[in-house]
Formats: structure tokens, C-alpha cells, sequence
């Protein structure tokens, strides 16, 4: 039993977080660019969706992970979050490096003109979301070093995530080049589950969440 649970959970992150993104992907009817591009939407895309997955990877949903080695599982959380948040934060420097390929205006006058145009509400929520992702991301790193009761931090920690998963979601709908209606509402469908999953476990008191035995979770 245990075995199956740890090969459908396995195959429940492949599908939700890989396989479905990548098909509305290329089910949509986003004109083709080049391939530098394509990768490029590609890795951000796959980005957003392995960090919507660390909703999944914690204790919120410690029902379903509950087959799975508590050491392993963490470990994955950090991992995943490292190398995703660091491909997230050089996003904005992504989108230009086509620019040194492709004739017209240079890399720098392109991100220039990106970071400067404050009438866009979708670059504002970028902004923002790309801030709180470096927040994430530094808190993350330093944890032992703020001197924050654990429990304390896990509030931080679940508060900025959620915070930051929502603006990234508007931004990514706003100004994706690949959120179409279906691949919008997708999103908007697992981030609302993932929100929802930490939400429930904060807010139900008789879930035994802020327990500083629990340190070594995710």
C-alpha cells in the first residue's frame, strides 16, 4: 500500500506540475518564435509550476506526504526551492537575451525600457512578486541567523509565500505570453488549491502545525 501511494503521488507531480503545463503549452494558439525564446517561456513556465508545487511538498500536505520520508521530502523543498527561485530571479534578464541574437535595440535599452514602464499593472505585480521572491529566497538562506522562534518563522515563511504565489500568478495571467484561457485558469486553479491547503492548516487549530519538534519539516 505504502509503495503504491509513493508511485501515484510520484505520477500526481509529474501530471500536475509538468506534463499538463507543458501540453496547454503546446495546445495553445501562441504564434511559434525562435527557439531561444520558446526555451526561455519554457523554463519560466515549468519555474512558476515547480514552485506552486512547494505548497505541496510541506506540511500542509502532510496527509499525502505522509508515505514519504520526512528527510527526503524536505530536502526536495529546499532543493527545488533554491534552484527555482534563482531561475525566477534572473527572469527579468532572461527575456532580453534574445536581444543580443536579433537585430534592432540592444539588451540593455530592452530591459531598460522593461523595469521603466511603471503604466503597465502587469510589470508593477512583477515587480512586486520578484521582491518578495528575493525576500523568499534570503529569509530562506539565513533562517538560523534571525533568531525567530520557529514557529515564527513557518508564519513568515507561509504568509510571504502566499503573498508572493498570488502576485506572480496575476502577473504570469496579465502579461504571459502563454496564458491563454486554459492555461490561465489552470493556474489560477492550483495556485487557489495550494493557498487554500496552507490556509486550512494555519487556520485549524486542532492540527498540530507550530510544534518545535516539527523543525526538521518542511
Amino acid at each position: 500500500m505504502k509503495t503504491n501511494m509513493l508511485t501515484y503521488n510520484r505520477l500526481a507531480a509529474i501530471l500536475f506540475f509538468l506534463a499538463i503545463p507543458l501540453l496547454l503549452c503546446a495546445l495553445g494558439d501562441t504564434p511559434a518564435r525562435s527557439f531561444l525564446k520558446e526555451c526561455i517561456s519554457l523554463l519560466t513556465i515549468l519555474g512558476y509550476f515547480l514552485m506552486l508545487g512547494q505548497f505541496f511538498l510541506s506540511r500542509a500536505n502532510k496527509k499525502m506526504l505522509k508515505p514519504h520520508k520526512t528527510g527526503k521530502v524536505y530536502k526536495l523543498h529546499r532543493i527545488i526551492g533554491y534552484i527555482f527561485v534563482s531561475i525566477l530571479l534572473v527572469h527579468p534578464l532572461l527575456i532580453v537575451v534574445p536581444r543580443f541574437f536579433e537585430a534592432g535595440i540592444s539588451p540593455g535599452e530592452a530591459f531598460s525600457k522593461i523595469i521603466s514602464t511603471w503604466d503597465s499593472r502587469g510589470l508593477i505585480l512583477g515587480v512586486l512578486a520578484w521582491s518578495l521572491m528575493l525576500i523568499l529566497g534570503i529569509t530562506s538562506a539565513v533562517r538560523n541567523k534571525l533568531g525567530l522562534k520557529y514557529t515564527t518563522w513557518r508564519v513568515l515563511h507561509g504568509t510571504l509565500s502566499i503573498i508572493f504565489i498570488t502576485l506572480a500568478t496575476w502577473h504570469a495571467m496579465d502579461l504571459g505570453r502563454h496564458t491563454d484561457l486554459p492555461m490561465s485558469l489552470y493556474m489560477g486553479a492550483i495556485a487557489g488549491l495550494g493557498i487554500l491547503l496552507l490556509l486550512r492548516t494555519y487556520l485549524n487549530k486542532s492540527l498540530p502545525v507550530f510544534t518545535l519538534k516539527t523543525q526538521s519539516q518542511p
